[in-house]
């Protein structure tokens, strides 16, 4: 069981934000994960787990035992003739399980291609983008409790799945940690094109055959075009969530702003893009002190160089209350803050 003291967690967060753990170790396998969370001396202390860093905001340092988990592994559990179940360690890279995938013709999260984290984060985010989400392949994960070191398995309608939310960052928020996924996918892939602006980019290569490797390669490239690389300016993606509203109030707001954006949803309620809505109220490219609002994708907020995890929240609270203010719409973050 290695404990180390003091450490510094700005190269385990994309914002590259610099505050200390008072406590630190970084997990392999669950047996080192409950051998440290049943010792004496650590089981009371307060705990902040990380993954790849990359949906945390860090405003202070943290007087606990932050667990980095850095589980391996990917592996074919199961399959058939038209699908694959595939389990990854909790501390995979996100974007190295997805071309593991795409190499081997498993569709099913080829649009999810490029999304920063690791395994372990994914479904306790939902995370999604370009018209699919990680529920929509989802078979099971395994974990375990903090506080009595126990293990569990959960099935897809065990986790709550909603918009970029789950049980995990709700009811068992700070009190479960994921070890393990697994994905079911398809051996005979449909693909999804309809979303955005990846059909028109297919378009413009010329493709003969389109397959989940080309879709793939090209929400690559809209990626890499439109968002920073948290190695080069620190940011943690998009900082809100896109709000939903009625389709009444979406009138209402039409009638005042012609250009709003607006994507109605089977529920009746209709998505309006928190980056138009940001962009509308000034904020795009737009430094404060060391951070800001990124010139190519206002919903995302960056460090450029120096900033604090406090100068970082006093901006998105800056941006939620001109919003607010404008257009009677509450932005909700999807960075946890810490």
């Amino acid at each position: 069981m290695k404990i180390e003291k003091n450490i510094s967690l700005k190269s385990y967060n994309t914002f590259g934000i610099e505050v200390k753990a008072k406590f630190f170790s970084e997990i392999y396998d669950e047996t080192q994960l409950k051998e440290i969370l049943s010792s004496d001396e650590y089981n009371t202390l307060p705990k902040l787990i990380l993954g790849g860093g990359s949906n945390v905001l860090l405003t202070k340092d943290f007087d606990g035992l932050v667990l980095k988990i850095s589980i391996p592994g990917i592996e074919i559990i199961d399959e058939t003739d038209k699908t694959v179940l595939i389990k990854a360690g909790a501390g995979e890279t996100w974007h190295k399980l997805v071309l593991y995938c795409v190499e081997n013709n498993y569709g099913g999260v080829e649009n999810l291609s490029l999304i920063p984290g690791t395994v372990g984060a994914a479904p306790m985010q939902n995370i999604g983008a370009y018209g699919q989400e990680i529920k929509d392949v989802f078979e099971n994960l395994n974990g375990v409790y903090i506080y009595d070191c126990k293990s569990a398995i959960f099935k897809k309608d065990e986790c709550k799945f909603a918009y970029r939310n789950s049980i995990f960052k709700n009811e068992l928020k700070n009190k479960f940690i994921i070890t393990y996924v697994t994905l079911c996918l398809s051996k005979h892939p449909v693909i999804n094109t309809s979303y955005g602006n990846v059909k028109s980019e297919l378009d413009k290569f010329g493709y003969s055959q389109v397959g989940i490797k080309e879709v793939s390669d090209t929400i690559i490239r809209i990626r890499q075009s439109k968002l920073p690389d948290p190695t080069e300016i620190g940011n943690a993606g998009s900082f809100f969530k896109n709000p939903e509203v009625s389709e009444e109030k979406f009138n209402q707001l039409k009638e005042n702003f012609i250009n709003i954006v607006g994507f109605k949803l089977e529920n009746g309620k209709v998505k309006v893009p928190a980056g138009w809505l940001i962009e509308s109220c000034g904020w795009k490219g737009k430094k404060v002190g060391n951070t800001g609002s990124h010139s190519k994708q206002s919903l995302v907020l960056v460090n450029y160089g120096n900033a604090s995890g406090e100068e970082v929240l006093n901006l998105a609270k800056e941006i939620k209350k001109s919003v607010l203010v404008k257009f009677d719409i509450e932005l909700k973050e999807e960075v946890n803050i810490i």
